[in-house]
């Protein structure tokens, strides 16, 4: 089965925001889940995280930065093409209850599924502080889509352009100082979310983190994304991809992740080498 692209939008320099006709996957997909798509017959698969979601239309909404290989395969299609294959809703939803004052917390690209998130939490009946953080103005979107799905939404760049200048944390932190928070969930790069779960752990609140390590066949098998938590292996594809931030070994998964970064840099410069010599 193909599913078909309605509509793509390039929200800011190099990400995509693309619908997708996929009934099957919206009918049980929830806030926190993830898809595993192809973007060409014989293509790598990837995860990429539910953005929003149509029930009544079956149509999927995902957002994704076109960096690798399939990303930026999957950017060059439009409106009216096909995903190859997509798989989903995959992993364990977020854990949505009325706990009081939530806060969500997203970062870079990582801010796409805080929408889901967030008002999900919002219809829960809790207050819900969205706190959207990013290197610049050009790489802040959905700006109104995300003040209609919490309480009051916070945008901190780091250059100032847009909002306050700094960083999440520091919204955090003065939130955290002026009121009770029942929970809160960090989204976006590793070391930021460590930072949260550092920040809350003093104040007993509890904090989870949506856990994006390298993942291959997303349904537990290959071992690929797996951390410790506790004390414990888990396996991000399955068991998540929220985890009690104040238990994630943080240190052993960024680590794990500079591995693979430093072998998809090492095989980039072998193929510019071979490009030269040719």
């Amino acid at each position: 089965m193909n599913y078909k692209i309605i509509s793509k939008r390039e929200l800011c320099a190099n990400q995509y925001e693309l619908v997708i006709e996929a009934p099957y996957v919206v009918r049980n997909a929830k806030a926190g889940q993830f898809i595993i798509l192809r973007a060409e017959e014989n293509g790598e698969r990837i995860p990429l995280t539910i953005a929003d979601v149509d029930k009544e239309s079956g149509l999927l909404t995902i957002v994704f930065m076109a960096v690798g290989y399939t990303t930026k395969k999957l950017a060059q299609l439009n409106e009216g093409d096909c995903v190859v294959d997509l798989a989903g809703p995959l992993g364990q939803p977020t854990h949505i209850k009325k706990y009081g004052t939530v806060v969500c917390l997203a970062g870079g690209y990582g801010a796409a599924p805080c929408y889901l998130i967030s008002k999900a939490f919002k219809d829960a009946g809790n207050k819900v502080y969205m706190i959207m953080g990013a290197r610049n103005k050009d790489l802040i979107f959905w700006q109104d889509k995300m003040r209609s799905a919490c309480t009051e939404l916070f945008i901190t760049t780091d250059d100032g352009s847009l909002g306050e200048k700094g960083f999440v944390t520091q919204v955090l932190e003065r939130i955290m100082n002026s009121e009770n928070i029942n929970y809160a969930i960090a989204v976006g790069p590793m070391p930021m979310m460590r930072a949260v779960a550092e920040m809350t752990r003093g104040k007993g609140i509890y904090t989870e983190a949506s856990m994006n390590p390298i993942m291959v066949d997303g349904t537990g098998m290959c071992g690929a994304c797996r951390l410790t938590v506790g004390g414990e292996t888990k396996f991000a594809c399955v068991d998540g991809p929220d985890f009690d931030a104040h238990k994630i070994d943080f240190d052993e998964v960024i680590n794990r992740c500079k591995i693979y970064k430093d072998e998809e840099r090492k095989r980039s410069e072998n193929c510019n080498l071979l490009k030269i010599e040719k």
